[in-house]
């Protein structure tokens, strides 16, 4: 059984005042079912990627991804995700945004509990990025999805939609340096869904995709290393059976990863993870997306699921709420 913790609660509908202490309550104990979402993918073709600034550790000017390869390994990674049964949806790459591959951060697509097909957009840290946003509103609006904002063109809350996934009911958020606290009302009354949010700490584990990865409805990788210990603890009450990652072994990338029903699309697999996911019944499959390491991201970085839906991934609360570790 896991472990109930004290949390606060912030009424996303209202001002953002703390409401009380709380508990989240655990989904019932059930079989492992694989996820839900996860079959629908958009990505960004590689045209114009490049290593203009420094907005992460990984990020050297000097060290510039090689074009022929990354080109490849782009093609790889689509043909494997293509090959576990997922629907990849292509972007072409604005020749302003080097880092525009990233396609995780343009937004959070999700289906709203009445069927609405929508994106709510990030609102980039960095202004570097900030141009990535107009087309992914574009490519919504041609696939007939609404669009909104927590904030736009350096005014209002950041939010970078790699920072959020859908796991056990609740919308993960991780906040800190991409994603400002300030955002996660907005967001959970935007979408009419519970927020819990997550203080990262590590500089290398910027976005909560480095950090944290759903493999099914009961397990996901955690790196307690990325959180504060507050949002570590929280994290792993969440998941009734994780799968704790050492920083060695996350700053591999290997949370960065992709989960197609069974199988793990992972850039790098350290042995001992491997060995888990095996055990639980996973497919390891390794795509070498190493040019893209170059800019700090990795496969979960490259690919943003289409398909998740408030009702079914995200439990329907009108209004919204946020939860943070107390």
């Amino acid at each position: 059984m896991r472990k109930e913790s004290a949390i606060e609660v912030i009424d996303g509908a209202h001002d953002g005042a703390v409401g009380g202490s709380a508990v989240l309550a655990p989904h019932p104990e059930a079989a492992p079912a694989e996820l839900p979402w996860g079959r629908e993918y958009l990505t960004v073709s590689p045209d114009h990627f490049r290593v203009e600034y420094v907005i992460n550790p990984f990020m050297d000017p000097a060290t510039q991804p090689d074009p022929e390869r990354t080109r490849e390994q782009w093609h790889g990674l689509v043909a494997a995700l293509r090959g576990a049964g997922a629907r990849v949806d292509v972007l072409r790459q604005r020749l302003d945004s080097p880092d525009m591959v990233y396609a995780m951060n343009l937004g959070l697509p999700v289906t709203r509990a009445d069927g609405e097909r929508h994106l709510l957009a990030s609102h980039m840290r960095y202004p570097q990025r900030r141009n990535e946003t107009a087309s992914a509103v574009v490519w919504a609006a041609d696939r007939g999805r609404t669009t909104s904002y927590v904030g736009r063109d350096g005014v209002g809350a950041h939010f970078e939609a790699g920072d959020a996934f859908a796991f056990g009911g609740v919308l993960v958020t991780g906040f800190g340096p991409r994603t400002e606290e300030a955002a996660l009302p907005l967001v959970a009354a935007d979408l009419d869904a519970r927020v819990l949010g997550v203080r990262i700490t590590h500089p290398g584990m910027y976005h909560l995709d480095l950090g944290f990865c759903p493999l099914d409805e009961r397990r996901a990788m955690v790196c307690p290393a990325a959180f504060d210990d507050a949002s570590a603890r929280a994290l792993l009450d969440l998941v009734p059976d994780p799968l704790v990652l050492s920083e060695e072994e996350a700053l591999t990338f290997c949370a960065n990863s992709v989960v197609v029903g069974k199988r793990v699309l992972m850039p790098a697999c350290p042995p001992r993870v491997r060995a888990q996911l095996e055990e639980w019944g996973f497919e390891v499959v390794l795509v070498d997306v190493s040019e893209f390491h170059k800019g700090g991201g990795s496969i979960r970085c490259l690919t943003n699921p289409l398909d998740v839906q408030v009702g079914r991934d995200l439990d329907l609360v009108p209004g919204g709420d946020v939860v943070l570790p107390a």
